[in-house]
């Protein structure tokens, strides 16, 4: 059963129990895949593509709950946690810190890296080994890190 399917099934499951947030977020879900597929030339996406497009839309729910929180607005936190909850569930785990650490350390040395100054070079041969496996603001918090020192 793709990605695509799943969702499909747990929002007509939600549907059923009455669940408001898996509704919300699924069809948030669902128009944003739509959108991507029109982009794409109307082709269906990939199961990793979904994932991208999922990854999009957890991020935009994160950056809504601090944007609400800074504004004193509790009562939409809960909503967009609660959506992001949803929309986490079929998403890949993220790598940790530390997993990430080694993979830069081992980067920044294949390069020689020494200084903050080789940021660039160091996160253009990182990135596309952690597409999809990593925060991109934590590898960035981590490779800066171990250039500084």
């Amino acid at each position: 059963m793709s990605l695509l399917d799943t969702i499909n099934a747990d929002l007509k499951n939600a549907m059923k129990r009455g669940d408001d947030a898996a509704k919300r977020a699924l069809r948030s879900v669902k128009a944003a895949i739509t959108r991507a597929e029109k982009d794409q030339g109307n082709r269906p996406l990939s199961d990793e593509e979904i994932i991208a497009v999922l990854r999009k839309q957890a991020k935009q729910r994160q950056d809504s709950i601090e944007a609400y929180r800074n504004a004193g607005r509790e009562d939409l936190v809960a909503e967009e946690a609660a959506e992001l909850a949803v929309i986490e569930t079929y998403l890949p785990q993220l790598m940790s810190e530390e997993e990430i650490r080694e993979l830069a350390q081992k980067v920044i040395e294949e390069l020689g890296a020494t200084s903050p100054r080789d940021m660039g070079k160091v996160m253009g041969r990182l990135m596309p080994q952690l597409k999809g496996k990593a925060d991109g603001r934590l590898v960035n918090q981590v490779v800066r890190n171990l250039l500084a020192g």
